[in-house]
């Protein structure tokens, strides 16, 4: 698992929200019809809801996919009762799928909570914490040569992550219920 700094990463909310969405329109190759949206006005079976990212798609035939993602700016790691609110809302919309990104990760709850109802979790950090050698050395950062994104996600899945950005979206569909390409 990658050693995820504790400083959490300088962009403010709305930059933020739109590297999240970035990194998921990464992911829409192949997909038809597809769509996303910053601060998309969402109608519910009880109200209205203004969720940060919104992505609807076709794929798979013809099927239909609509998405809500949640940003999570803060300094704390997001809490299960933040995960419960989102499934709610997915429930209420009716939407397929829901993700969280938070920039300071996720509490044990929040983790077992949306692992048993299928809401993906997304740590977003700086690129350099995709940089890996194979060395028992202490991690160095990479060289200034190194081709490595601004920002990745470190989808959490159980007791594993996995690394989602702009530039590599094989995970990012995995995470939002899609085959590889």
């Amino acid at each position: 698992m990658p050693a995820l700094s504790d400083e959490p990463i300088s962009l403010t909310p709305e930059q933020y929200e739109r590297e999240v969405k970035k990194i998921l329109d990464a992911a829409s190759t192949g997909l038809n019809a597809y769509e996303s949206k910053h601060l998309d006005s969402v109608s519910g079976m009880d109200g209205e809801y203004v969720i940060d990212v919104t992505v609807r798609f076709s794929a798979l035939g013809e099927a239909s996919f609509f998405v809500l993602v949640e940003c999570k700016h803060e300094k704390r790691k997001v809490e299960r009762h933040v995960v419960q609110i989102l499934h709610q809302k997915v429930q209420s919309t009716g939407a397929h799928k829901g993700m969280i990104f938070s920039i300071s990760g996720f509490q044990k709850g929040a983790l077992e909570f949306a692992e048993k109802h299928g809401i993906s979790l997304v740590h977003l950090a700086n690129g350099d914490s995709a940089w890996c050698t194979k060395s028992m050395a202490p991690v160095t950062p990479p060289p200034s040569w190194a081709p490595y994104p601004d920002y990745v996600g470190w989808w959490c899945q159980g007791n594993s992550m996995s690394v989602m950005s702009a530039e590599v979206s094989e995970y990012t569909r995995e995470a939002l219920g899609l085959p590889a390409l």
